[in-house]
């Protein structure tokens, strides 16, 4: 017999919205059920342009539906704690936006209240679970870069806004430092394997909004990492990972370029350079790990020491640009 799909909820009417909305409908054993906003005017508007049936005015409503199982919560950062902690509470399984929270504080008790609950969450970090991002972790773990030395990550989009964006109220968890520097900070983390012990960041302020994030980042056996993001470059979503051997490249590693394969390439000592190209959608296989029975928490640990960096990251711009002993 085929199992009941699993039935989500949708929390928030976001810009973003939109394109996870497609990927739960387009993922085998999912069903969009029902769909929350403050205004069950504008619920209503979006339900009917992505094909959801019911619409309510209110997320406490939705999450006292029983016709969901999970939740996909898409709301500024810095309503993700309490609409996330109050899903787990509900006994929803949790799919939420990045960053998962704004501060670690945060983010624990999102983590305890999914535990005690019983429910599965993860942060909705798609390229994570391409299988290229499975390959890249195999790769690093098998040496095959010789010893790792140091990590470069840039992440930008040129003034990505519209009417209204949260990204540019601080209050609502705004700036490029939650943002763009989730995957930045995150990419350090996920090829280093671990936390950094000291970090220094500069920042670039509009109007108390972070717009351009410059960090270094010390790890364990002498690993080194930089990163820049921000809102003020045109695109850019690329890493380095350089090794004693060679070095392993990635022009796309947040979401692979429209109508190209998803890809890297990876540069030997002598000039020889291979090529590798990967199928997959990561969204897809973000929702079908959430919904499945396998083990999630490589993918939780790296989002709560994502966002331990981001916090040393905040640290050390309140301090001047001071090293911040992790």
């Amino acid at each position: 017999m085929k199992p009941s799909p699993t039935r989500f909820g949708i929390i928030g009417t976001g810009r973003i919205t939109r394109r996870l909305v497609a990927d739960l409908q387009s993922t085998d054993g999912v069903e969009v059920t029902v769909i929350a906003s403050r205004s069950g005017e504008r619920a209503r508007w979006y339900g009917d342009q992505y094909g959801i049936g019911t619409a309510v005015e209110g997320y406490a409503e939705l999450l006292g539906r029983d016709d969901i199982d999970a939740v996909y919560i898409s709301l500024p950062p810095s309503l993700h704690a309490e609409w996330s902690i109050a899903s787990a509470q509900a006994g929803k399984h949790l799919l939420c936006e990045k960053p998962l929270t704004v501060s670690p504080t945060e983010t624990d008790e999102v983590t305890a209240a999914c535990r005690k609950a019983g429910v599965r969450w993860l942060d909705a970090t798609g390229w994570l679970h391409h299988p290229r991002s499975d390959a890249f972790r195999s790769w690093i773990d098998d040496g095959r870069f010789g010893k790792i030395g140091h990590i470069s990550a840039s992440v930008s989009f040129y003034q990505p806004f519209q009417s209204g964006d949260h990204r540019l109220d601080a209050s609502l968890g705004g700036g490029c430092i939650l943002d763009l520097g989730w995957y930045a900070g995150g990419l350090a983390r996920f090829a280093a394997g671990q936390m950094p012990t000291a970090v220094q960041a500069d920042a670039v302020m509009v109007d108390g909004v972070s717009q351009r994030l410059t960090a270094m980042m010390w790890f364990p056996g002498g690993i080194t990492a930089t990163i820049s993001c921000g809102y003020d470059t045109a695109t850019r979503k690329w890493f380095e990972v350089a090794g004693s051997d060679s070095s392993l490249i990635c022009d796309d590693f947040t979401r692979p370029w429209p109508d190209k394969p998803a890809r890297c390439w990876i540069h030997d000592a002598a000039g020889k350079v291979d090529s590798e190209s990967f199928d997959g959608h990561q969204e897809r296989s973000m929702i079908t790990r959430l919904i499945g029975d396998g083990p999630l928490e490589l993918f939780q640990q790296q989002a709560i020491d994502t966002q331990r960096i981001l916090d040393l990251f905040q640290r050390s711009i309140d301090e001047n640009g001071q090293r911040i002993e992790a």
